[in-house]
């Protein structure tokens, strides 16, 4: 897979990782990184424990590639996909979200999607035929896509899809309400984008 500015050969399809232990406490720890909560979130929250995590942050964050899960939708939609790119190259570590259309996989461009409107997240993450490639799962679409949650929302609405879809992959229910407590906190206190994420367990 090559995508314009990530190197050759690096970018690998990152989608059979989505259903594993780990995978989500990598992903949404980072939105809650910048110690404005009083209480930190930890990887117990988002299902597994820190050596899932761990283990699969040696995969995600692997300096040899830059994993994608594509979120991808059919030609009609009327919103574009998203594919979101773990971008492990030499001092430049982070997450981006790139615009993907049906079928992606080779030639995209690098220019990044700044912000995702309520309705058009839900729009993308339920898309109800998405395309073969890319991840299926209506609420790994949904998480995977969260970050970039910008603009106007309902705090109930938006907090009741995060823990409907949080439970869905496997957190652990009596955690639960904190863990989305704390990912809409930081989502209306951070920038929609910031492109020096890095990995939520190495303290970057």
């Amino acid at each position: 897979m090559l995508i314009e500015g990530y190197g050759h050969g690096l970018v690998v399809a990152g989608e059979s990782l989505v259903g594993r232990r780990g995978f989500w406490a990598n992903h949404l720890l980072a939105m809650c990184g910048d110690g404005t909560c009083a209480e930190r979130a930890v990887p117990e929250w988002f299902g597994g424990d820190g050596a899932d995590a761990d283990s699969l942050a040696e995969v995600l964050f692997d300096p040899e590639q830059c994993p994608v899960f594509r979120v991808l939708v059919p030609d009609e939609h009327p919103v574009p996909g998203v594919v979101v790119l773990y971008r492990n190259l030499v001092d430049e570590f982070g997450v981006d979200y790139l615009p993907g259309g049906p079928g992606t996989g080779a030639g995209l461009s690098s220019g990044l999607v700044s912000g995702l409107s309520w309705r058009e997240l839900i729009g993308v993450a339920d898309c109800p035929e998405p395309p073969a490639d890319g991840v299926q799962d209506v609420s790994g679409r949904f998480l995977l896509l969260l970050p970039l949650l910008s603009g106007e929302w309902s705090g109930d609405v938006v907090r009741e899809r995060i823990v409907a879809d949080l439970v869905a992959v496997g957190a652990p229910e009596d955690t639960v309400g904190r863990a989305a407590g704390h990912l809409l906190g930081h989502l209306e206190r951070r920038a929609v984008h910031d492109s020096g994420w890095g990995s939520p367990l190495s303290g970057g």
